[in-house]
C-alpha cells in the first residue's frame, strides 16, 4: 500500500526550514490545496494556535508527535476526507 506522501495531493511542508513566522507559508500552502489533497506541516512544537484558525477556514487536522523536538500535523479540507 502506497503512503499518503507519495500521493500527488499530498503535499510537505517543514516549518523547521522557515526563517521567523511560518504562518503565511503555511496560509499560502493550504490556498493551493487540492480539495482532496493533504498539507503534512512538519514543526518543532505543537502549533496548537493553528488549530482554531485551521477550524475557522474549513480544515481538519491529525496530529502526531514524531519525536522530542518534530511535530507532523496532517491537514485536510473538513469535506474532502
Amino acid at each position: 500500500m502506497a503512503s499518503d506522501e507519495s500521493t500527488e495531493a499530498t503535499r510537505t511542508l517543514d516549518a523547521r526550514e522557515i526563517e521567523g513566522e511560518p504562518f503565511g507559508d503555511i496560509m499560502g500552502a493550504l490556498e493551493s490545496l487540492p480539495e482532496d489533497g493533504t498539507l503534512r506541516l512538519l514543526n518543532n512544537f505543537e502549533p496548537e494556535p493553528l488549530y482554531g484558525v485551521l477550524a475557522e477556514r474549513g480544515f481538519t487536522h491529525e496530529t502526531e508527535h514524531v519525536a522530542d523536538d518534530e511535530w507532523l500535523v496532517r491537514i485536510s479540507h473538513a469535506g474532502g476526507e
